[in-house]
């Protein structure tokens, strides 16, 4: 498995915005955001997709969506509402294969899939 750029990001070799770090999992801004809030929330350990994890991660997952709804509220965009979402592989639009937890929000949405 070739390490990814957001290994890098939680081990502070590359500059990002990081907004929340502990030993399990690490938050950061996207650097193409797509809505007005764009957070990702990543594992510390690198998990390649969802269909690779295993259930020593049970505790970074759980964390991951309670560092979300923190970070949601933080933003201000927990009371209109958010996405969250995990992409995987190729079909699902996953780019870096670091499994990671997109926290959208500030802004409508509209509908989950374009029709």
């Amino acid at each position: 498995m070739s390490e990814t750029i957001f290994s890098k990001i939680i081990r502070r070799e590359i500059p990002a915005e990081i907004l929340y770090q502990d030993d399990l999992v690490t938050a950061f801004r996207d650097i193409q955001p797509q809505a007005p809030v764009h957070i990702l929330i990543v594992p510390n350990r690198q998990i390649p997709t969802a269909d690779d994890i295993v259930p020593e991660d049970e505790a970074a997952l759980g964390r991951m969506l309670r560092v979300a709804a923190d970070l949601a509220r933080e933003a201000g965009i927990s009371q209109d509402g958010y996405r969250l979402m995990i992409n995987c592989r190729e079909h699902g639009g996953q780019e870096v294969f670091h499994l990671h937890l997109h926290l959208l929000g500030g802004c409508s949405l509209g509908p989950m899939l374009a029709r």
